[in-house]
């Protein structure tokens, strides 16, 4: 994939490759491009004013955005949204604000204030309209299908066309999907994939990446990883006694860089906060990222 290009991955949909690589985005953030004529983009991506004019460069002189959609809220997929819809006089659509549709308990532990998060945030985001699971989004691209599918952070959605589905940071095939709450939630986050899994979509586009080829395969593949990930925490638990998010991490992780334990830190908490819930493990009252869990 080339920075700043447009490439056609398939008649109707173009993609250009934000300059933003990183060991979170991978190659950059996949800005999508539907349709001819009024076009629809899928998360214009970071700040950037080389992105933008990457953007308007792939747009044929006869060509506007006429619709915006938003996966999520994080700073890699949301900021360039308002500045291209204010150029084309394009609505802006997505779920809700970033602290939109948490659970109970994630809006709970996110007022206490101890569990930390927030990594990557877009605080001013607000879009225009809300989108609603299920709705349909017509235009010169055809239909879009809006799909929620909370998880990796709670105003994520994904979008089916045509057979594809725009799956966003919550199935990517490069990689597994950062899940830090309270912005995240692993309970979630596995429900909206398995929600994927049972589909017949033949392709999936990820929020960074390559396409995926093979949609159930990579589904089935992503909930295994998971369990088998929670099943390491119990073990962990099982065998050295409490512990809290870090140290687990550190135990599990063990072929992970030392600069990515902290986001593995997060990923764990995730599970515990979902194991806590499902009365598998305990801990002391209040709940914050430092909590020492141990086996119910």
């Amino acid at each position: 994939m080339e920075t700043g290009c447009a490439t056609l991955l398939e008649p109707d949909l173009r993609r250009v490759l934000a300059p933003n690589p990183s060991p979170m985005t991978f190659t950059g953030t996949n800005t999508y491009i539907l349709g001819h004529g009024g076009v629809c983009v899928i998360d214009p991506g970071p700040a950037s004013d080389a992105h933008l004019a990457a953007i308007e460069a792939a747009l044929a002189p006869d060509e506007r955005v006429a619709a915006i959609l938003v996966t999520h809220s994080h700073l890699d997929h949301s900021p360039l949204a308002r500045p291209l819809a204010d150029r084309h006089g394009a609505e802006l659509l997505a779920a809700g604000p970033s602290d939109w549709g948490r659970s109970a308990l994630m809006a709970r532990l996110a007022s206490e204030g101890g569990l930390g998060g927030g990594e990557g945030v877009d605080p001013d985001f607000v879009p225009d309209r809300r989108l609603q699971d299920g709705e349909r989004i017509a235009g010169d691209w055809g239909n879009l299908e809006v799909l929620a599918t909370p998880g990796h952070m709670a105003n994520h959605l994904s979008f089916a066309w045509r057979g594809a589905v725009f799956t966003g940071d919550l199935v990517m095939g490069w990689s597994t999907s950062l899940v830090s709450p309270p912005d995240g939630d692993m309970g979630a986050f596995m429900a909206s994939v398995a929600r994927l899994s049972r589909r017949a979509d033949r392709v999936y586009y990820p929020g960074h990446g390559d396409p995926v080829a093979d949609p159930k395969a990579r589904t089935q593949a992503l909930l295994a990883h998971r369990r088998a990930r929670e099943a390491q925490i119990l073990a962990a638990l099982e065998t050295a006694g409490p512990g809290d998010a870090a140290t687990l991490a550190r135990a599990i992780y063990t072929d992970t860089p030392e600069a990515l334990l902290p986001a593995a830190a997060r990923n764990v908490l995730a599970h515990l906060i979902d194991l806590h819930e499902r009365n598998r493990v305990t801990c002391a009252a209040p709940l914050t990222a430092e909590s020492r869990f141990a086996p119910a």
